[in-house]
């Protein structure tokens, strides 16, 4: 597809960006078909990697943009990062009442949300991905709404991240005792959640541009409650804190790249 169209179109770059991101997470399911197990150390060392590219995102391709477009619109310094502050509480509280409203089943902490009645655990654990992948697709649009160059980093390292994300989901699945087929399967559904939330951020900012600040911090709220509330703690407990720190620290690094070498 012809770059200047999508630079034209924040719609169809978001779309593409969104679609590209749960592509690179079928990409990574695949090795799960071969793979007996996977060292529990580098899972660990992958959900701190996706944690620092996604809290690198939160900083530089949302929260930044969110206040310079606040500060475009009139506001001053403080009234920028007020409103913008806001914005990612709000985004947090939203994924939080989700999380507590939503029955899903986690890979370790086991169950949450409302009691789960007869759902099979399988889409448990579809809720709860599908609550991971959706803050990222929200941050994928509303970044493409706010600037191309800062759409397509984010949209790379989000999928660049991804790949690691869709193995760690597919092997956890396995280890779960859902068959290999089954668990690709599963982990290569999670990623459509990310265009469903690439075209509602971006439509939402595109139509009402005068919320750009606001959007780009809910997206930054959204992605930080998912790292902070679910990656790290999973991360962190089987007692692998300095490789899944390590990794954080990596993919911290390479979001802050490919965001400055984009813009």
């Amino acid at each position: 597809m012809p770059l200047p169209a999508l630079e034209a179109s924040p719609v169809l770059a978001a779309l593409v960006g969104g679609s590209a991101a749960a592509a690179a997470t079928a990409l990574g399911t695949l090795p799960a078909w071969f793979a007996r197990r996977l060292e529990q150390r580098a899972l660990d060392t992958m959900l701190g990697f996706g944690a620092g590219v996604m809290l690198a995102a939160s900083a530089f391709s949302l929260v930044l943009p969110g206040i310079e477009a606040a500060r475009a619109q009139g506001s001053g310094q403080w009234g920028a990062g007020l409103v913008v502050g806001f914005a990612v509480l709000l985004g947090a509280a939203l994924i939080m009442a989700l999380d507590r409203m939503l029955p899903h089943e986690h890979f370790i902490k086991g169950p949450e949300g409302r009691a789960a009645g007869r759902l099979r655990r399988t889409w448990l654990f579809v809720f709860a991905i599908c609550l991971h992948n959706l803050p990222e697709g929200l941050a994928i649009g509303a970044a493409y709404a706010s600037h191309f160059s800062h759409g397509t980093a984010l949209a790379t390292g989000i999928a660049l991240q991804d790949i690691p994300e869709g193995l760690v989901v597919a092997v956890a699945l396995i280890a779960a005792g859902y068959g290999r087929g089954r668990a690709v399967l599963v982990g290569m559904a999670s990623g459509l959640a990310e265009p469903v939330g690439a075209l509602l951020g971006v439509g939402v900012l595109v139509a009402a541009p005068l919320l750009l600040p606001v959007g780009l911090g809910f997206a930054a709220g959204a992605m930080l409650f998912v790292v902070s509330h679910e990656i790290i703690p999973e991360s962190h407990r089987q007692g692998h804190e300095n490789f899944a720190t390590t990794g954080l620290m990596l993919g911290f690094v390479l979001m802050m790249l490919l965001d400055t070498a984009l813009a």
